[in-house]
């Protein structure tokens, strides 16, 4: 017997795919950047950033204006709503009175919630560890934005114009921190970690946090470590020192 009204169903979400993948980047799709797992026997790589909060300012926005500039995230000075893939937070030892100011992005969990409950498979990790949103099959549920413990995912509430190519956004999907994987897989530095070297604060490391011979894990290592909310056991991919 043949199943018509499943045929149907797949043609028209098919045809839907398609007028999204034209809508959002002509030619251009976030799947991409998908990965092939690693060789038995090789070592996986998972790519990481350090964050030493003692070298990290309040007055700075290094990272976050690069953020802003390398994706073309356009503020509407509505803070609720607007895309911001990057912050800087600040917090206060209620003993102490110290505080320490750093910038928090998508964590890349090893389990990622957010992946999860993703009913489309929009939300996925690569086997490096980056985390990403495909926006062609993002269906705007936002129970990805609802399962993040860290807020760093966003919904674009506006037409989006003048996108980049290697990062296609769309109205009504979720988005959220690539670690730059456009710049990953040409070998080169997340535009953040790139542009707090350059301001010569030099509080953010970026490399494989796997490779117990990087730079990343050796000061991980002398210095410590920090996760964000480590007794939700997601093993965040960003850590930071002095927390």
């Amino acid at each position: 017997m043949t199943d018509t009204a499943g045929a149907s169903r797949r043609g028209v979400l098919a045809a839907a795919a398609a007028f999204a993948i034209v809508t959002l980047a002509p030619g251009v799709t976030l799947r991409a950047f998908a990965q092939e797992p690693a060789p038995a026997g090789k070592r996986a790589v998972r790519w990481g950033i350090l964050i030493d909060t003692n070298a990290c300012t309040p007055d700075c926005t290094a990272c976050v204006d690069a953020c802003a500039a390398e994706f073309g995230l356009t503020r509407h000075g509505r803070p609720l709503s607007d895309p911001q893939w990057i912050r800087k937070l600040t917090v206060t030892d209620p003993g102490t009175g110290n505080s320490r100011s750093f910038p928090v992005m998508c964590q890349h969990c090893e389990h990622p919630p957010c992946v999860d409950v993703c009913p489309t498979g929009a939300s996925f990790k690569r086997p490096d560890g980056i985390v990403l949103v495909d926006r062609h099959i993002c269906i705007g549920c936002r129970y990805c934005i609802m399962a993040c413990p860290y807020g760093a995912r966003n919904f674009v509430h506006e037409d989006i114009v003048d996108q980049k190519p290697y990062a296609p956004r769309g109205k009504g999907t979720a988005e959220a921190c690539t670690m730059c994987v456009h710049r990953v897989e040409e070998s080169r530095t997340p535009a953040c970690v790139e542009a707090c070297n350059t301001s010569g604060r030099k509080a953010m490391l970026f490399g494989d946090i796997n490779d117990p011979n990087s730079e990343i894990s050796k000061r991980a290592a002398s210095y410590g470590a920090a996760r964000i909310r480590a007794d939700l056991r997601t093993d965040p991919a960003v850590r930071y020192q002095g927390l």
